[in-house]
């Protein structure tokens, strides 16, 4: 990992690169679209849990995570969406806050995506967020990996949308209620929706983590049952069980910090609101990208959740 270089000025009008096309995912625009569509159609949304203010959902290789993350943003209502936050974890660069990207544009195989300056500069004048530079923008995938989703997703939009991209670090429980707090407010807005981007567990020697319960069975079913341990208490919205079981169990969780900033926003509406949660969230979907029964096994694992449902006033 490197330390970020950030500069405290206004983004240029650029245009960040589709720097993962044809490796992690498609460049070829025909081929993607006619996966993404796949993928979404073969999903139903919970009805129940619509209107969908955001989604949980993976970022890995579509080949890996593309059918999991259909899950999520087939729950995305074009129609009432105009502005679509994105808060991706930081994997290459060391990052201690959140920072936002200096490009104007997001460039997929399918088309750009317009960058919402306006919010991003009213971010930035809180002092908390800082400019990405362009290497450490365009080497991460995080976001990247959501926009040909996004995308495919609003196609029938029937008008101008943007999207916020936000890079999130290795954030200490106080920035992770500080950076919820700042965002509860964008959250209350319908025209707005968020994308919490993360993958589950990564298991192996190569991830360094090899947790096992042999009381859950197999090696597979130990890493469910860790995952779906830690999905329930997402569920709950409330970031301090959250925080308690990775202190506990360490769970690879790599999208933790922006899943935690959610939580915290969560738990500052509800503050507002009686304590009680505004909307439901829940996962809808889980998998994992093989079945490990050997310790010299590796396995990354993909939920898909979605936040929504009749407001509780």
């Amino acid at each position: 990992d490197r330390t970020i270089f950030c500069r405290p000025r206004r983004p240029k009008m650029s245009k960040r690169v589709a720097s993962h096309a044809g490796s992690w995912y498609s460049d070829y625009p025909i081929e993607l679209q006619g996966q993404l569509e796949k993928w979404l159609k073969a999903v139903t949304p919970a009805s129940d849990m619509l209107p969908a203010r955001a989604v949980i959902a993976p970022h890995a290789g579509y080949s890996y995570s593309g059918p999991a993350a259909g899950h999520a943003y087939k729950h995305l209502d074009p129609s009432s969406v105009k502005r679509i936050f994105v808060l991706g974890p930081s994997h290459h660069a060391f990052l201690p806050g959140c920072a936002l990207t200096k490009h104007a544009l997001y460039s997929t195989p399918l088309g750009d995506l317009t960058v919402d300056q306006a919010i991003s500069t009213e971010l930035h004048h809180t002092g908390y967020f800082e400019y990405m530079d362009t290497d450490v923008d365009e080497e991460e995938h995080s976001i990247e990996m959501h926009l040909p989703y996004i995308f495919q997703a609003m196609k029938q939009c029937p008008h101008a949308y943007t999207i916020v991209p936000v890079l999130v670090g290795s954030l200490q429980a106080d920035k992770e209620s500080l950076y919820g707090r700042i965002f509860s407010h964008y959250l209350t807005d319908p025209a707005n929706f968020f994308v919490i981007s993360s993958d589950f567990c990564h298991w192996g020697q190569r991830f360094q983590f090899t947790y096992h319960d042999p009381s859950a069975g197999q090696i597979y079913q130990s890493i469910e049952k860790l995952d779906k341990q830690g999905m329930s208490l997402i569920e709950t919205q409330n970031p301090v069980s959250f925080h308690k079981y990775q202190q506990e169990y360490r769970n690879t969780i790599c999208g933790r910090h922006p899943i935690a900033v959610l939580l915290n926003a969560l738990e500052q509406l509800a503050e507002n609101n009686g304590k009680r949660p505004l909307w439901d969230l829940r996962f809808v979907h889980y998998a994992q990208s093989s079945r490990c029964v050997k310790p010299e096994d590796s396995s990354v694992s993909y939920a898909s959740a979605v936040l929504g449902g009749k407001a509780r006033a």
